[in-house]
């Protein structure tokens, strides 16, 4: 694991003070304190260090959020909003100690309308159990990060999550619609519409959504769904290299086709994959896991041309599931990739960066070389339709970390040099903010701090996420 610096912390009178009041406006059911009970919420998916809070709320009601963000604000300590904890940029971590206000008990479905094609949540709600209850209606909710079976919408709206999915759909914010919020001083606030089209006013729904939970608290979301699509195809292509497979994703996407999923992964997310009983060919280096939808007929059609694409690059051989079951095997895997390559070494970091997608080959060829000067262990998958990769770097040597912070800060240059960013999906938060400079300008940044400060004044709100400490820039 890398090491960071700590941050500072509340005094101790603060912290008492916090607690107090907590315990007065909450009482013991919905306020953790002890150390053993904090710990539970002290981390996330991601390589920051956990941090313990000083205490946690267990939120059942918006007015649950208000007396926290009330306490917090009175005894001037942090307080970070929580979802599920499946973040991998360090978001949920309280980093700086305070109150950590966890929305998991907020968990509720509170309308689906199936003429409008809308649905009204809660941030507690699991992403999984809304796909399986909009489905259930005819309709479709498209974001689809691999988490989906644990992570809250409320941290996807954070997060502005993705997932394969969004090569064709897009990502988390196309579909918000409204947003119920509570800023730190108590302000509640409705923003946007529950109408497809409006432009009133500033389009601060959008600002909130990917804000990782630094302007303000999510307590309800209007969501904008699609019906659900008659059928699905998948696809396996496989290949002797990822540089072939790369190759192959933009003959795809030259030929005007948009799978709604284009997944990749090298050879080292195969033997992950190998290792979770997924039975792939041995000769195959690289997989490409592709998947359409539609009516029967075009996704015949569809099938047919992503095959020859990925033959005319030289796959090795191109199979179609045959049924539900066989599909759901292959995605079982790859949603798994995560947890299994963690497992593949003491440590382990996970970057999402992209890159325009003609230059994916440019970037494999970048991270081999990196691999190799670097003796770090590296492999890579994800949504090659987006340009979007999950770069992992995996070590077993506690003193190795000089050597994968070179590696980090060279794929970083790299991606930014290939006109690329440094996250696709899983945010800013600890892990990436030394790295911001890199692909914004001071003024950018300046703008954003500025606009922190007039949500949030005394930065109580998951303070020291996104930006770069003072005088810590990438220079």
């Amino acid at each position: 694991m890398l090491r960071r610096a700590p941050f500072p912390r509340p005094s101790a009178a603060a912290v008492d003070k916090a607690r107090r009041l907590l315990d007065r406006a909450l009482g013991p059911s919905k306020v953790i304190t002890s150390p053993d009970g904090c710990e539970a919420y002290a981390g996330d998916e991601s390589d920051q260090e956990p941090v313990i809070p000083d205490a946690v709320v267990i939120a059942e009601t918006p007015d649950d959020i208000l007396r926290a963000l009330s306490a917090a604000n009175e005894a001037e300590v942090p307080i970070v909003p929580r979802g599920a904890g499946s973040g991998k940029s360090g978001g949920a971590v309280p980093v700086g100690g305070g109150i950590v206000v966890t929305t998991l008990g907020m968990n509720g479905i509170k309308e689906i309308d199936r003429d409008e094609l809308v649905a009204v949540v809660e941030p507690g709600v699991i992403l999984g159990d809304f796909h399986a209850a909009v489905e259930a209606e005819g309709l479709f909710y498209p974001p689809d990060p691999n988490s989906l079976k644990m992570c809250a919408l409320g941290g996807n709206l954070a997060e502005n999550a993705g997932g394969p999915r969004a090569f064709k759909y897009g990502v988390t914010r196309e579909y918000v619609l409204g947003l119920e919020a509570l800023l730190v001083d108590g302000t509640r606030l409705r923003t946007g519409r529950r109408t497809v089209k409006g432009v009133t006013g500033y389009d601060v729904t959008s600002l909130l959504v990917g804000s990782e939970g630094t302007l303000a608290v999510f307590t309800e979301a209007t969501l904008q769904l699609i019906p659900k699509p008659p059928s699905v195809a998948t696809l396996l292509g496989l290949f002797d290299t990822a540089l072939a497979s790369g190759r192959a994703v933009s003959a795809i996407i030259a030929a005007g086709l948009v799978p709604r999923c284009l997944e990749l992964l090298d050879a080292g997310a195969l033997s992950a994959v190998r290792a979770r009983g997924v039975p792939v060919d041995a000769r195959a280096g690289a997989l490409l896991l592709i998947e359409v939808d539609g009516d029967p007929a075009s996704c015949e059609a569809a099938m047919e041309r992503i095959g020859e694409a990925c033959v005319a690059e030289g796959a090795l051989d191109v199979l179609v599931a045959q049924d539900a079951a066989q599909r759901e095997r292959l995605w079982e895997a790859r949603r798994a990739l995560s947890p299994a390559t963690r497992a593949m070494a003491r440590y382990k970091i996970s970057e999402d960066v992209v890159v325009p997608r003609t230059r994916l080959p440019d970037l494999l060829r970048e991270i081999d070389r990196i691999s190799e000067e670097t003796s770090i262990r590296m492999l890579s998958y994800g949504h090659a339709g987006d340009g979007n990769l999950h770069v992992n770097f995996l070590w077993d040597d506690p003193d190795a970390g000089l050597r994968v912070e070179r590696g980090l800060d060279r794929l970083f240059r790299a991606v930014v040099g290939m006109r690329g960013t440094l996250t696709g999906e899983h945010g800013v938060g600890t892990s990436k903010a030394e790295y911001l400079p890199l692909e914004q300008s001071p003024e950018l940044i300046d703008l954003q701090r500025r606009l922190k400060a007039v949500f949030d004044p005394k930065n109580l709100l998951n303070p020291h996420k996104i930006f770069p400490r003072r005088g810590h820039g990438v220079c």
